[in-house]
This record gives C-alpha cells, sequence and structure tokens, in this order.
C-alpha cells in the first residue's frame, strides 16, 4: 500500500525554522525550511508548526483528490525560499495512477500564505524539474502515504 510510495516529507529537527524540513522522493532527498509556515498569518492558519505543515498537507490531498476524476495536473509546494518555490507535479492520465515529479518555481515564497496556496498552485508555469526525483505509483497509495504523513507531521506539535 502507501509504504511502496517512495514519497516522505518529514520534520527532521522540532527546533529552529531551517533546514528542519525533508522531502524525499526516490533517491532525491531535499532539505528545506518551515520558516514562511511559521510567518503564515492567514485566517485560515492553524496554531503550532505541527498543525501547520498538516494544513499544507491537507490542501495536498484536496488536489490529489481532484485527480481521480479523468486525471490532470496539480502542483504541490513543499518549501517556500524568498526567490522561489519547490512544488511536486502530480500528474495522472487516467485518474489511477500518477507520475510525481519535484522541481523549482520563481514563485516567491513570501508571496503565497502556505496554508491557503490554492489560487497560487494552477499558474506555475515555470516547473523546473529536478533529476531523478520523481516516482510512478497509484494515486490512492499516493494519497494515503500523504495522509499518513500528515498526521505524523500533524502530531509534532509547535
Amino acid at each position: 500500500m502507501s509504504a511502496d510510495v517512495e514519497l516522505h516529507f518529514d520534520r527532521v529537527r522540532t527546533k529552529g525554522s531551517h533546514n528542519d524540513l525533508r522531502l524525499r522522493i526516490g533517491p532525491y532527498q531535499h532539505r528545506c525550511d518551515s520558516y514562511y509556515l511559521a510567518l503564515d498569518d492567514s485566517p485560515t492558519v492553524p496554531g503550532g508548526l505541527g498543525p501547520r505543515i498538516s494544513r499544507l498537507l491537507e490542501q495536498w490531498g484536496t488536489q490529489l483528490a481532484s485527480l481521480r476524476d479523468g486525471g490532470g495536473t496539480v502542483y504541490l509546494p513543499y518549501d517556500f525560499s524568498d526567490q522561489c518555490t519547490a512544488w511536486l507535479r502530480v500528474s495522472s492520465s487516467d485518474g489511477q495512477t500518477a507520475e510525481v515529479q519535484a522541481g523549482w518555481s520563481l514563485i516567491e515564497g513570501w508571496g503565497i500564505y502556505p496554508s491557503d496556496y490554492l489560487s497560487t498552485a494552477p499558474v506555475v508555469a515555470d516547473f523546473d524539474p529536478i533529476a531523478r526525483a520523481q516516482v510512478v505509483c497509484s494515486l490512492i497509495d499516493l494519497a494515503a502515504r500523504i495522509d499518513a504523513n500528515r498526521t505524523s507531521l500533524e502530531a509534532t506539535g509547535s
């Protein structure tokens, strides 16, 4: 099931807001910051970093669910930096199988509320894929993996 999906998003440290998150996809690993998640003052943001990361992944789940009705492509942000953002591009041609590719966009992290990024995701037009940072899996298994990551990240608290 979801254990077969080579995608993990986790906290490697609970102190500090730099290099405290890690995305692993296939053989690729990327350390990123929770800094912009902690600064998010959107009305939809919950308290504490664990719940804020959980909110981000909850939105990922919403976008993945939209692919089950015939496929398409969605973008899921995982790293918010001053001059760029990192995204997972999830494409499905049939609503069952997903190709997940990590990459970058020049969309600046400070211009996005991580707790409410859904209006920005459709405008990712400059996606630059990262070599060897991709997996192909079942869309159902991907959603289960992300939900499991969301639950464990929420439990990390503040």
